[in-house]
C-alpha cells in the first residue's frame, strides 16, 4: 500500500516539529481521561487557593463567590488538590458516581 504524495508519516516529521498549531491545548477535553473526579465541600472551604497552586493542569478556577473547584472539562483526575488541601474541602470520588 502506497501513501499519498502529500501525506506525511510519523517517520517523516522532524525531531521537536509541533504537528498542530501552537497553544491549542486548551481546545482538547483532557478531562475525558480520567477515572475520578475531584467534589468540594464548600462548607469548609477556607478560599486559601493551595488546590489551584498545586493543581499540575491548571484546571482550578476561582468562581463568583470565591471558592475553588476544577472545571471538569480539563481536570484529569490526579488527586493532588485533594492531598493537598488540609482542610479536607476536596474527596475524589469514581467518575460514574
Amino acid at each position: 500500500m502506497t501513501k499519498p504524495e502529500n501525506e506525511l508519516t510519523w517517520k517523516d516529521l522532524e525531531i521537536g516539529c509541533i504537528v498542530t498549531e501552537p497553544g491549542n491545548a486548551g481546545q482538547y477535553r483532557t478531562g475525558d481521561w480520567r477515572s475520578q473526579k475531584p467534589v468540594h465541600n464548600f462548607d469548609r472551604c477556607i478560599k486559601c487557593g493551595l488546590c489551584q497552586i498545586f493543581c499540575p493542569e491548571g484546571c482550578i478556577e476561582q468562581n463568583t463567590e470565591g471558592y475553588f473547584e476544577a472545571n471538569l472539562f480539563y481536570c484529569k483526575g490526579c488527586g493532588i488538590c485533594a492531598r493537598e488541601c488540609w482542610t479536607k474541602v476536596i474527596t475524589m470520588v469514581d467518575e460514574e458516581e
